[in-house]
């Protein structure tokens, strides 16, 4: 998906994805958790869209684009710094954006990882009650 595409999903204010690194912390911690709750918090959450040349930073693997996102710049810097590059442009998006309009934009299954490359990161993956029905891998009459 190309950076003009998700300007019209942008919220333009302050990123806000502290409930949602708590969460992911306390999931990490205790190796239990409520999956709902995360993607809830995730969905309320603003985080941070790397962009290089227009387009959203991304990787395929195992048959599905994964889009990468940070919960704050902190961790899209050790991500960067991590593969060796500058650290790239980004968009603060809202993860229900993303989740209900983006994924379904790009074509393909996409799920989420979040915090890639953390000790507390996690993915989300394209099945049912995490992005819409329409584009889940999961889902009979799915368009991917």
């Amino acid at each position: 998906m190309k950076l003009c595409d998700l300007h019209t999903i942008y919220e333009g204010a302050d990123v806000g994805a502290d409930a949602l690194r708590l969460r992911l912390a306390d999931l990490t911690a205790s190796g239990q958790g409520d999956l709902r709750a995360v993607v809830g918090e995730f969905r309320r959450s603003e985080v941070l869209v790397p962009v290089v040349e227009g387009s959203l930073v991304s990787v395929e693997a195992g048959g599905i684009r994964w889009l990468f996102v940070f919960t704050d710049d902190a961790a899209l810097a050790r991500f960067a710094a991590a593969r060796g590059e500058a650290v790239p442009e980004r968009v603060a998006v809202y993860g229900a954006r993303l989740l209900d309009r983006v994924v379904p934009e790009v074509g393909g299954p996409v799920g989420i990882a979040v915090d890639a490359g953390s000790a507390a990161g996690m993915v989300l993956p394209p099945v049912t009650g995490i992005v819409p029905d329409a584009v889940a891998v999961d889902a009979a009459g799915a368009r991917i």
